[in-house]
């Protein structure tokens, strides 16, 4: 049987191959994104919104790029050049887990969080169109970014290691917040968008309700791949199983995939956005009012259209379908 330096090494090594495949993921992602955000349709409608991506995108990238280069640096000093070091590669983990560079790889990897969960707090309210919604979260964002300072302090001082002593005792509690603001901003996402699916085929079939509720819209603008592989790790780290490195290679990837993706998808106008959630609350109102119906306008006689953004695959071009109410 495998002891537990054996299956630590191979998950550290398995976990740097994964790295490297979701970053040619992710910089596909991103330059897609870039080349929407210069070239788009509808890029000058979007301006302000579209800087905003493109310095989260870029920031995002930068982040998970430091994140690799540590891991694949550190992985190469540990196996290739001090493959003979005094007490093999669990010897020398344990001398250098606090090197400098690995310091960097931790604080690019909690910058990186905090970036990608206030990119969750934020879509959350804009699924939701509602702040109540996103104070508890945002509580726990707050306690993360405190945490955060602390686990780069603490696993970087001299012979400290992140997953041993007091280190890991503030990663675990670090995490395991973190984790619990993604469950609860991804629980709350997939909760209002099977609630949405449901009203929307009732007001408008389910071919027009399935771009912004189907299984792609519930995974993606949930972030859903983010926080299982986020459960996964704080799960090992909590019961120090070594395989948890290979879990956190997975979990920082995809921190940084995940917003991508939503920001990929609101570019190709497949996204939830502020005035598509306004919307969709102004037909449910109507819906639940008339039991189905569309209610009559509130303020004179004019009519109200609620306009809902499709996605024609045909010809990859974004439609306006209008449903008047009744006079």
């Amino acid at each position: 049987m495998a002891d537990a330096n054996s299956i630590f090494q191979n998950s550290w090594y398995v976990g740097n191959n994964f790295n490297a495949i979701l970053y040619g993921i992710e910089l596909a992602l991103y330059f897609t994104s870039v080349w929407l955000m210069l070239h788009g349709r509808e890029r000058r409608d979007r301006g302000r919104s579209n800087r905003i991506f493109l310095v989260l995108s870029t920031g995002l990238l930068c982040m998970i790029t430091i994140f690799l280069i540590v891991q694949a640096m550190f992985g190469q000093e540990m196996w290739i050049l001090n493959e003979d070091y005094p007490g093999g590669t669990a010897q020398y983990f344990a001398d250098h887990a606090a090197v400098w560079y690995e310091t960097l790889g931790s604080a690019s990897s909690v910058v990186l969080s905090l970036m990608s969960d206030a990119f969750l707090i934020y879509r959350t309210y804009i699924v939701w169109n509602d702040w109540r919604v996103v104070v508890f979260p945002s509580i726990l964002y707050c306690c993360s970014a405190v945490l955060g300072i602390m686990t780069c302090y603490y696993s970087g001082k001299p012979n400290a290691d992140f997953f041993l002593g007091l280190a890991a005792n503030i990663a675990l509690s670090y995490s395991s917040i973190v984790i619990g603001l993604n469950f609860t901003c991804t629980v709350l996402i997939c909760v209002r968008i099977l609630w949405v699916s449901s009203r929307l085929k009732q007001t408008l079939g389910r071919e027009a309700s399935r771009t912004y509720t189907g299984a792609a819209a519930l995974i993606i603008e949930s972030m859903l791949p983010y926080t299982l592989f986020g459960i996964a790790y704080v799960a090992t780290l909590g019961v120090n199983h070594p395989t948890s490195i290979l879990f956190l290679s997975l979990y920082v990837m995809f921190t940084c995939i995940s917003p991508q993706m939503i920001i990929l998808r609101v570019l190709l106008g497949r996204g939830w956005t502020k005035n598509g959630a306004m919307s969709t609350s102004l037909a449910f109102r109507s819906t639940l009012a008339h039991h189905g119906g569309v209610s009559e306008p509130t303020h004179g006689g004019s009519a109200t259209a609620i306009h809902l953004q499709t996605i024609s695959k045909a010809a990859s071009s974004v439609a306006d379908v209008s449903i008047p109410a009744k006079a």
